[in-house]
């Protein structure tokens, strides 16, 4: 069956990947990113092969901006009945040296535009009596990672706000699960390296148990079944999609 799947970060990395996947088998897909320009490209990209999709440029910090993407897709594509939160930003600083508005950024990003997007969205499902919910949190959030106390902190709170909703919802026939990614070759991630706060990342894919790094596919592959009518009976759980890494 097409549903109606919403991608925050769509733009690139891991949520481009997933509204790949989930276009790839039938659904119809609301592009959500900060960089428009590059949410319309992925946009027109799914276009060209025949799939309903709609970029949209969101803060999705922006409560307002938020409600009005999802009305938007609402109106062009349908109800909206899956959603998967991708966006979100890392960044490395002792602890010391977070600063309040720093810390209150981070939240605001990971956290919170998790909680407004999902909100906005949840209406739909309740209504059609099926949803399902991804959120991208992060394997740090269960490891513990250096200089990353304020994105481990929101990683953490999307888990738990996951597993809240997973039993709230569950009655509703909504299922609510989150990833948490090993180490994944993403831009970000390359990005972080060339400023020398990752090692080389090659050296991190040598350690990890499969001997390589993750891919976005690798993420999204996952996302999508979860996202599936066979994934009906999993819900409030943290799904690792780690090469092997916190077993």
């Amino acid at each position: 069956m097409s549903r109606v799947a919403v991608v925050t970060g769509a733009a690139s990395g891991m949520g481009l990947a997933v509204a790949q996947h989930l276009a790839a088998v039938g659904h119809r897909i609301a592009l959500f990113d900060l960089d428009g320009d590059g949410a319309t490209q992925a946009a027109e990209e799914l276009q060209a092969t025949g799939v309903a999709a709609a970029a949209m440029k969101v803060d999705v910090t922006d409560r307002a901006a938020v409600d009005d993407a999802t009305e938007r897709a609402r109106r062009e594509l349908g109800p909206v009945e899956i959603i998967v939160t991708s966006a979100g930003f890392d960044e490395f600083q002792s602890f010391t040296d977070i600063t309040p508005a720093a810390w209150e950024r981070m939240l605001a990003v990971n956290l919170t535009g998790t909680f407004n997007c999902v909100q906005a969205a949840i209406p739909d499902m309740l209504a059609a009596g099926w949803g399902r919910i991804v959120t991208i949190s992060s394997s740090s959030a269960q490891s513990g990672a250096a200089r990353m106390a304020h994105y481990v902190a929101s990683k953490g709170g999307v888990v738990g706000l996951t597993k809240a909703l997973a039993v709230e919802y569950a009655p509703n026939g909504i299922t609510v699960n989150t990833i948490p990614p090993g180490f994944i070759d993403t831009p970000m991630a390359r990005r972080a390296e060339a400023r020398g706060d990752l090692p080389n990342i090659d050296a991190i894919a040598a350690r990890t148990p499969v001997r390589r790094a993750g891919t976005p596919d690798d993420i999204a592959a996952a996302c999508a079944f979860l996202c599936s009518e066979e994934a009906g009976y999993i819900t409030g759980q943290a799904i690792g999609v780690n090469g092997g890494w916190y077993l």
